[in-house]
């Protein structure tokens, strides 16, 4: 894999990327590939997904300084520009703590090369670097004597390096074999990732088939969440859709597995809001909807936020893909009961004790059996007892989807808007299946310590979160509801007590072994594939997809 990591103040528009490149048959369709994906960059790390996932770039927008301090990783080359006209760019980045910062992301040997400074910012760069350990090559010159305004160094300092960057691992993990418990969206995902880097991985699941479980949703959402101050759920969540975005477009068939419909969020009882800063950038995400379609006036929608990069997709589909990857080995009828740790080695066992796979590292990934199977390891492993404490708690939710066949019981398809509408529950329509195409909504969420509800009460829970949502839809179905005489899906997802997943390691160490990514709750199509890049970019010590702070809002040991 290759990795580039670039800073900017302000990107370049997406036509520019195109024009820029279309000289150059190499680039040119990874160019064509970046733009479908360049927009909404907002302050912040940007991940794309390139050549399948084998090229990656993180793109990172804003305050220099500010970002290079939320990255941890070691470059094996930095190229150095300096900054463009004073009134595009008014502070000058490359100063003394810039270059610090900069450093930080830097192995003994890392080398420097700087472009386009003038002789007096020059000599003060050369001093700046020299200070902060860089080694400086001598002078290029062209064939008349004349500088070209390029510099060369090498990082190496004239001390002993440190790592104070607790929140990393120390030296990346070395590329082993992986067992991956769960093989729903969280476990198929980092399985996937982990394979594009070379890990052996073997994803066990207790069901015959993966995606046995809440991420067998027949259909469900890909949207960011929306607040008026711009909170860390919504930041994570965009970059989540966008990275979930990219796979989709690469691994699932678009109007049969999935489609970026976009997605209208009804502003029930007054929220959600978008920030009153809501720039450009955020434009390209989501602005007000005025509360009628003009490719269905007949419907009156009311106001709410229209997610111009929302899509339906169909979670299994996506799964399957994922696991059907190189490197990945899929093995049903597995169900995990306790592990055995020897000689460096885990061995996963089965109620029979027999082993049903070993490896160097696991992934815990199969929801709310993680927290189970973690407590039963306590009495054979004492030392996860303390880590396991400051683990958020987690809980199942059950929902239930109802859903029909256009025409069964009701002619329904004109009915429906042509896009997915959520905000209480959420109705996706026209939706292809092998009964036909069809509409679903839901889903209704409650604690799985409860005792369970009927699913005609569930039902008819739906449909007073239809009736907010769309009042029109919500008459012409009543009878359908009451009788009921609709399809019924339902599962339970695992929620944690603060609504962010649980991606990290939670065994004590350099390299720890235990690693969990769970919690996804009912945003497993948009946190999926970001979970799955952060655990792997911390495995081999990459750049990360995400802000360091942001990163740690997703900590599994964080209470």
């Amino acid at each position: 894999m290759l990795h580039y990591v670039a800073f900017c103040q302000q990107p370049v528009a997406a036509t520019a990327l195109i024009r820029d490149f279309a000289a150059d048959l190499r680039l040119q369709p990874l160019a064509q590939q970046l733009s479908v994906q360049w927009f909404g960059l907002l302050p912040g790390f940007h991940r794309f997904l390139l050549d399948q996932g084998r090229v990656v770039l993180t793109l990172c927008v804003g305050d220099t300084l500010a970002l290079l301090r939320q990255q941890h990783f070691a470059a094996d080359a930095i190229m150095l520009a300096a900054t463009l006209a004073a009134e595009s760019h008014p502070r000058e980045p490359w100063d003394t703590w810039a270059i610090k910062a900069l450093a930080r992301c830097c192995r003994r040997g890392t080398t420097l090369r700087a472009l386009g400074f003038s002789l007096a910012n020059e000599a003060e760069l050369r001093h700046l670097l020299t200070q902060c350990g860089f080694a400086l090559a001598g002078p290029s010159t062209n064939q008349s004597g004349i500088k070209p305004g390029q510099m060369d160094a090498c990082f190496d300092p004239p001390w002993d390096m440190k790592n104070t960057r607790q929140s990393a691992l120390v030296t990346a993990l070395p590329i082993q074999r992986c067992a991956v418990v769960g093989a729903g969206l969280a476990g198929a995902s980092v399985a996937a990732s982990l394979a594009r880097r070379g890990w052996q991985v073997q994803v066990l699941d207790q069901a015959a088939e993966p995606a046995a479980a809440a991420s067998g949703l027949p259909v469900g959402l890909v949207v960011p969440h929306v607040s008026s101050d711009d909170c860390a759920l919504s930041r994570l969540s965009r970059a989540g859709v966008r990275m979930m975005l990219q796979q989709a477009g690469q691994w699932l068939k678009r109007g049969q597995d999935w489609e970026p419909s976009g997605v209208l969020e009804r502003q029930v009882g007054g929220t959600p809001r978008l920030p009153a800063n809501w720039t450009d950038a955020g434009q390209q995400w989501a602005t007000p909807y005025p509360g009628d379609s003009a490719s269905a006036s007949e419907l009156t929608l009311g106001p709410g936020i229209w997610h111009h990069r929302g899509a339906w997709l169909k979670p299994a589909q996506l799964v399957r893909a994922w696991l059907s990857q190189p490197g990945v080995v899929f093995q049903g009828n597995a169900p995990v009961s306790r592990l055995r740790h020897q000689h460096g080695v885990w061995d996963l066992l089965d109620n029979a004790g027999q082993v049903l796979c070993s490896a160097e590292r696991v992934v815990f990934a199969n929801a709310s059996g993680a927290q189970t199977l973690l407590q039963t390891m306590q009495s054979e492993h004492p030392t996860l007892a303390t880590p396991l404490t400051r683990m958020p708690a987690m809980q199942g939710m059950r929902g239930l989807l109802s859903w029909a066949t256009h025409g069964a019981p009701e002619p329904g398809c004109a009915i429906f808007p042509p896009f997915p509408v959520n905000g209480s529950g959420s109705v996706i329509a026209n939706i292809p299946m092998t009964e036909g195409h069809a509409w679903f909504m839901g889903s209704s969420y409650q604690p799985e310590r409860q005792s369970e509800r009927s699913d005609q009460d569930n039902h008819l829970r739906n449909f007073e979160h239809l009736q907010k949502l769309l009042p029109a839809q919500a008459s012409a179905l009543e009878t359908s509801f009451a009788a009921s005489a609709l399809n019924t899906w339902k599962n339970t997802r695992c929620v944690t007590a603060d609504r962010l997943p649980l991606v990290g390691p939670i065994d004590q160490g350099a390299q720890p072994s235990l690693w969990l990514c769970a919690g996804l709750g009912s945003r497993g199509m948009s946190f999926s594939v970001l979970c799955a890049e952060l655990l792997a970019a911390r495995w081999g010590g990459e750049p990360l997809p995400i802000e360091a702070n942001l990163a740690k809002s997703l900590e599994a040991l964080r209470a």
